[in-house]
């Protein structure tokens, strides 16, 4: 019973690690993400993949010690998923439903963001540390509080939720969630696109920036560490932003370190000096002296998460 598996559920892909308790990840692999309106045709999916993996080891289901589980959407303490957008599912009792195809129990279901926190916190970044935010910056911009080692998961699973701050009340386009204004306007992959191609629009002068036929995030950061003007200041643009946000969060929750990870964190160094600057403008004078960190784990901090879910047999704070 010292083994288990760490399932992170994407709206593209299915991320599967099979874990040791005593050393770590052993095996990771991806699957396509199935869509629908139920989930009980990706979940056979993913029990396949399980069975085939535990035959082709010789590693009987008995020794498993659980799964763990990531969804992009809202989970109850009761292991309800209010819905996820980008796959089409409504509310489900995920982890009750899973158990039941995998023939396996417990399964531990928690958000993506709050269980990516928990596997930096346990395995990554945050291991030297008692309290850590964790910021995710992708397609959105998601978010998980870790205090005393267990995630802040709130009544309606939301606790974190940072890219949903309204930071501006004056925004006249909606955000994905139908509000107007939030963190993840501007400070995700997508919204730090929209904000340059805005730019581009009012600015006159030569800028790497106008000769990609798709911009992403990736090519304003990399033009922006080549000294391109516009780019900069794009990228210190959506770093006040998210550093005024991750300011907000440390008023509520007061960890003791910043974790930025996602897609976008692989900007390195200067996103990170931009944010911390931000942070540190926008904090009480006591509080700018936060760590901050870029993620250890990357893409694999869902998997990591799930399974300390798994081996810590519990997952929110009391």
């Amino acid at each position: 019973m010292e083994n288990c598996f760490g399932i992170d559920i994407g709206g593209t892909t299915v991320k599967i690690g099979f874990f040791s308790r005593e050393k770590g990840l052993l095996e990771k692999w991806e699957i396509p993400t199935r869509k629908g309106p139920e989930p009980t045709a990706l979940l056979k999916d993913i029990h396949g993949e399980m069975a085939d993996f535990l035959k082709r080891s010789g590693i009987p289901w008995e020794e498993l010690e659980g799964v763990g589980m990531t969804a992009p959407g809202p989970v109850t303490e009761d292991g309800c998923l209010r819905g996820t957008v980008n796959i089409g599912w409504g509310d489900v009792f995920l982890g009750k439903e899973a158990a039941e195809i995998f023939g396996v129990s417990p399964v531990f279901v928690g958000n993506d963001a709050r269980v990516a926190a928990l596997g930096e916190y346990t395995y990554g970044a945050g291991k030297e540390t008692d309290s850590l935010l964790m910021v995710t910056l992708g397609t959105g911009v998601g978010g998980g509080i870790i205090l005393n080692g267990r995630i802040l998961n709130g009544v309606t699973g939301t606790a974190g939720e940072i890219g949903h701050m309204t930071m501006n009340p004056f925004e006249i386009l909606p955000c994905s969630c139908g509000k107007k204004g939030c963190l993840e306007q501007y400070a995700s992959a997508k919204g730090m696109v929209r904000v340059a191609q805005d730019m581009l629009s009012r600015w006159k002068k030569p800028s790497a920036l106008r000769s990609f036929g798709t911009l992403t995030a990736k090519d304003i950061w990399d033009a922006a560490k080549n000294g391109d003007a516009l780019a900069l200041e794009v990228a210190e643009y959506v770093s006040r932003f998210l550093g005024m946000g991750i300011a907000n969060a440390c008023y509520i929750a007061d960890p003791a370190l910043v974790v930025l990870g996602g897609g976008v964190s692989k900007a390195g160094q200067i996103l990170l000096d931009m944010v911390r600057q931000s942070y540190a403008q926008n904090v009480f004078a006591h509080c700018r002296d936060r760590k901050f960190a870029l993620s250890a784990l990357w893409n694999d901090a869902g998997i990591y998460g799930a399974a300390a879910m798994v081996f810590q047999q519990g997952t929110f704070c009391d």
